[in-house]
This record gives structure tokens, sequence and C-alpha cells, in this order.
């Protein structure tokens, strides 16, 4: 199994690379959000993994990397040192091209912002920079469970064109993560505001937001345009996860975003 194996923790990763054998291809690595696992990104791997070689990376606590403690001080900076590490490890230093969706935004435009020389472009996508608005979510995890959570609040996240078994699919991948890893993640979001860190950020960057409250145009442009250089694309959905309930229109937009970074 492709584990990094660390002193205090074991990173989960996979490399999708369908690219022609006889190439040398850029790589991509995918950071995924709160409650969710490198499947995430499984829609995106037949439009990236042609082009690209593809990293996707279960983060610290999610997926086959395993819970933490809910007393565990998961931090900004021990997010930003675990992809630096996978950057090393798995693309021998970089430069690499990383995507964040949602929270995971947060360690992606930060790694950009304190390593510039390991990446080469960011793309964030329905990320956040300052805390989501989780009131009640502890509650009710602990009295109806991480299932009961992930259903309630799933219908905002994909928005209306999103088949119940499209639901159910995402209900079964976000709520399988585990209450301790849930409270010290939120414990850890609920404080972050990076809005003057990615100031700082120098390589070409795109952000995604949607039609959806909180992710729509205004509301995104107000950080996004304090990025150097960085431009924004709207994703014509009512859903504010753009990665995961349109992963096609999101994935060319991407893709062309890339491509024209040459």
């Amino acid at each position: 199994m492709p584990y990094l194996e660390l002193p205090d923790a074991k990173l989960y990763y996979e490399i999708d690379d369908y690219t022609d054998a006889w190439t040398a291809p850029g790589t991509v690595l995918f950071v995924h959000g709160f409650t969710e696992n490198l499947d995430a990104w499984r829609a995106w791997v037949p439009h990236v993994s042609r082009r690209y070689r593809m990293i996707r990376i279960d983060q610290r606590g999610f997926g086959r990397s395993g819970p933490v403690a809910e007393d565990f001080p998961l931090s900004t900076e021990l997010f930003v040192d675990d992809l630096v590490r996978i950057v090393n490890h798995v693309a021998g230093g970089g430069p690499v091209h990383v995507v964040g969706g949602k929270s995971g935004g947060i360690s992606s435009a930060m790694l950009a912002a304190n390593r510039p020389d390991l990446v080469k472009t960011l793309t964030l996508a329905s990320s956040i920079v300052t805390p989501p608005n989780g009131a009640g979510w502890i509650e009710h995890m602990e009295q109806h469970g991480m299932r009961s959570w992930a259903r309630k609040t799933m219908r905002n996240r994909l928005g209306s064109r999103m088949p119940e078994r499209g639901i159910d699919w995402w209900v079964d991948m976000m709520g399988a993560t585990a209450l301790s890893t849930a409270k010290a993640y939120l414990r850890w979001v609920g404080a972050i505001d990076i809005r003057e860190d990615i100031r700082r950020i120098q390589c070409p960057t795109l952000v995604i937001g949607t039609n959806a409250p909180g992710k729509d145009r205004a509301t995104m442009s107000r950080w996004q345009e304090t990025i150097p250089g960085s431009r924004l694309e709207i994703i014509p959905i009512d859903g504010y996860h753009s990665a995961g309930t349109d992963p096609d229109a999101t994935a060319k937009v991407v893709l062309d975003f890339l491509a024209a970074q040459g």
C-alpha cells in the first residue's frame, strides 16, 4: 500500500498516471476537504490523469491515513508540513501543481505562500480563508452520528442537480470519518484566518466559486483579488462544492488553466 511513513502518522496516497509512457508529465497534487478522503477526486481521474501525473492523498486524520484523537493538536503548520513531505517523497521536491477543495484549500494556499519553490500553480475550488459556519455540527455529530450530520448538510453542499444515489455515495464517504477527527479538525478550522497570508502567494492562482451563497462571485472575489495575478471562475451551479457536484465542468476549467500556464 502506498503510505508515507512519518514519525507520528502514516499518510496514504494514490498515483494515477495514464499519460504516454514516453513523456515526462507534470504532477498535480489534490488536497481534499473536511470529512472527505482521496475518493472525493474520483471523477477527476479520467480528466486529469491522461495529461498529468495525479497524486491524491488522504489528509492526516482521514480515510486510510487513519483517525486522530479528538485532542490531537491539528494545525496549519502540521498540514502544510505533511504536504511538503508528500511533494518531496512522491514528486522529488516538485514543483507541482496543487488543487485544494473546500477547507483543503487552506493548507494548499499556505503551502504556496510558505514554500513557493514547491508550487508551480495553485487552484482553490470552493475554498475558505476564514472559519466555516459550523454552529451545531459537533452537537449533531455526538447525538446522531457522522452519517446523520453528512446527510443533513449534503444537499446544500452538492446542490439540486445531484441525484439521490449521488447524495447517498457522498454520505457514505464523508460519514465514515471518525468523530474524534471531526472534533480535532473543527477546533483547528474554527480558528483559522489566512486572509493576510494569501497576499504572499506568487504563483499563478485560480479560484473557483459557484452560484451558491457564500461561494458566489461577490463573496469569493473579496479575498481572491488579494492574491496577486489570480483569476476567479464561477461554475453555474447552486451547490457550493463544485469539485464534487460538477467535476466534469470544474476539471475542464482547471485543465484549461494549467494548459494556459504552459
